[in-house]
Order: structure tokens, then C-alpha cells, then sequence
């Protein structure tokens, strides 16, 4: 997949929302689920208006879908309105900074978090008040415990794309060995 493509996927919301939810389910999703978990995000309300529900479901089947079928994203039964991921989406996922549940990315967190530990055992080492009253290793040794209970955090959010993942490889992996 090009650059180009991928970009022309991700500058769509709603393609990006279907990138999304696919992501957060473990398998093969209806078009009228995934229409009403979109519209329910769009508009904030459980259950959507139908008009909405409705409107999405349309611009799903008629032209998001069909589009990412065709670049190889997802794969669309639109005889019996199923849609699942395909491997390929992984070119796009690098694409896609996902937020965690503070509103911000998780490369942003990290960064921060290594920019706030770093402050610490500085502040630690100069003697700043109270801070330098903690040895700069607990400091740091903090710092690493944070790093490692966020990566566990990240991990179980993400659950389905590393189970996926890691089951894709197990079988091209199986594949290559026949």
C-alpha cells in the first residue's frame, strides 16, 4: 500500500473511526453494529437517533467500506454485511497514534513521563526541597515502575491487536514451515 493511500484512508474520520472499532473487536462485526457504535460515538448519545444510524450505515456500505476493501484493509461481505480486519492494516495502524485514556497519546505519555522522572532525580541530585530528600534512585526506580505498569496498561488496552497479531504471525509462521 502507498503512502498515498494510507493517507487517503486516514483523512476520512469515519474511516478511521471503522479502523478503530475493528480494532477493539476480536473478530468478524456486522455493518449495523458497526453503524451504530459509530453514530453513537458521533453524536455521544446511546442509543443514536436512527437518522444518524441510518446515515452511517449508508456511507459505510456505499463508500468507506468498498474503499478499504479495495486498498486491502478489512475484508467486506457486503452480500451478508460483515467486515473483519485484514493483515494489511498494520501498514495503516502505523499511522494511527492512538490515544489512551487521558486524551493523549501514548508517545506523548511516555515522553512526558520520562521528562517528568528525569526532573525528579535531578531535582533529587541538586538538593531541591522535599525532593532531594527522596534518594534520585528511588526516584528513578519509580520512574521505571511507572514505565512498566503503563506498558502492561497499554498492552491489556490494546488485548485484541497484540492477540491478533501475534496470531497472524504463529500462522504465517506454520505456513512458511510447510
Amino acid at each position: 500500500m502507498t503512502e498515498c493511500q494510507i493517507h487517503g484512508i486516514l483523512a476520512n474520520e469515519r474511516r478511521r473511526a471503522v479502523i478503530e472499532r475493528l480494532d477493539a473487536s476480536p473478530g468478524t462485526v456486522t455493518v449495523r453494529d458497526l453503524s451504530t457504535t459509530i453514530a453513537a460515538a458521533e453524536t455521544g448519545e446511546s442509543p443514536p437517533p436512527a437518522r444518524v444510524r441510518e446515515s452511517v450505515y449508508t456511507s459505510l456500505h456505499q463508500t468507506h467500506l468498498p474503499k478499504l476493501h479495495e486498498v486491502g484493509v478489512v475484508e467486506y461481505d457486503r452480500d451478508h454485511s460483515l467486515v473483519h480486519l485484514r493483515p494489511a492494516v498494520r501498514e495503516v495502524d502505523r499511522h494511527m497514534d492512538v490515544l489512551n485514556g487521558l486524551g493523549i497519546t501514548w508517545g506523548e505519555y511516555y515522553r512526558s513521563l520520562g521528562v517528568f522522572g528525569l526532573v525528579l532525580v535531578i531535582a533529587s541530585l541538586t538538593g531541591l526541597p522535599l525532593v532531594g530528600a527522596v534518594d534520585p534512585l528511588l526516584w528513578a526506580s519509580g520512574t521505571l515502575v511507572t514505565f512498566a505498569v503503563s506498558g502492561a496498561i497499554q498492552l491489556w488496552d490494546d488485548r485484541w491487536r497484540v492477540r491478533r497479531t501475534v496470531g497472524q504471525f504463529f500462522r504465517f509462521r506454520d505456513r512458511g514451515h510447510r
